[in-house]
């Protein structure tokens, strides 16, 4: 929105305040070498929040979203506190953020997670990644391919997986405690299990917590992964609206938490859908 339509707004005999809850484009707002959009924003367009959309802060994640990388968010935080002082205002930028979008394994849900942490933020709500027709995503997701690369990605479609990602954007709700120490096992990642101020979730009752080491990543060099909830299949091959899906330790087909590899092109070939359903791009075998 142009500065100059900000203040003709303004201008308007009886209109109090004009405010702009979201949709700015922090990215272009960092490009602008003129910063009186950002100034004037801060100054009469806010009322104290802004919620701005980094959806992520994975640069592999949002590669494949199409975003900027997440250090151009962080710039624009850096301007926009400035903007604030400058100002004389305290007015805080509010993130949104996705779950399980295409290229999101449960390694980059747990980094969003610990940014999520770190930030002292909970969100009250959180986007699950839903495919919509005519974009670069939904092809990803149907497909496993990137269009513009042409290469193989990771897309998280099984219903616990995205279950689990989705718990752990919320991981201080009680409710997700059960999804949330299961997604960090999935992710070797029990150092984040435990009592420590960085840890996510208290341990189960009756299991061991972490070493004095909780909070710290730790290298879990061949770790099996625990067992995936794989979902069961209606008439048509989908998902099961309800589930009634069973652990299978390794079962094909279900979702990993392991780095992108290439797939069998030819199964997918042949299959047609080798992503889809809780499909992993990769078809490696423990």
């Amino acid at each position: 929105m142009p500065v100059s339509l900000l203040r003709k707004l303004r201008k308007i005999p009886g209109v109090k305040k004009v405010f702009i809850r979201s949709g700015v484009r922090f990215d272009y707002v960092v490009a602008d070498r003129d910063k009186t959009f950002l100034r004037e924003l801060v100054e009469h367009h806010v009322s104290g929040q802004l919620r701005v959309a980094p959806e992520h802060v994975s640069d592999q994640v949002l590669k494949y979203m199409g975003k900027p990388s997440h250090s151009v968010y962080q710039q624009f935080l850096k301007e926009y506190d400035a903007a604030n002082r400058q100002t004389g205002k305290q007015q805080y930028a509010v993130p949104y953020f996705m779950s399980s979008h295409p290229g999101c394994t449960m390694k980059e849900a747990v980094k969003l997670a610990e940014y999520v942490r770190d930030l002292g933020f909970t969100p009250e709500q959180v986007q699950d990644f839903y495919p919509t027709p005519g974009t670069i995503s939904t092809c990803m997701y149907h497909t496993g391919i990137d269009p513009i690369t042409m290469k193989d990605v990771y897309v998280p479609t099984d219903a616990h997986e995205k279950a689990m990602q989705r718990a752990l954007l919320q991981y201080t709700d009680p409710k997700n405690a059960r999804l949330v120490r299961e997604a960090l096992a999935f992710a070797g990642r029990e150092d984040l299990i435990g009592y420590g101020g960085k840890c996510l979730v208290r341990p189960a009752k009756g299991e061991k917590p972490s070493d004095p080491g909780e909070g710290k990543e730790k290298n879990h060099g061949n770790k099996k992964h625990p067992p995936v909830r794989v979902p069961a299949r209606n008439e048509r091959g989908g998902v099961h609206p309800h589930g009634g899906g069973q652990d299978k330790r390794h079962a094909k087909g279900a979702a990993h938490s392991g780095n992108n590899a290439p797939s069998d092109r030819g199964a997918r070939r042949k299959s047609g859908r080798v992503a889809r359903h809780g499909k992993p791009a990769s078809q490696d075998k423990a």
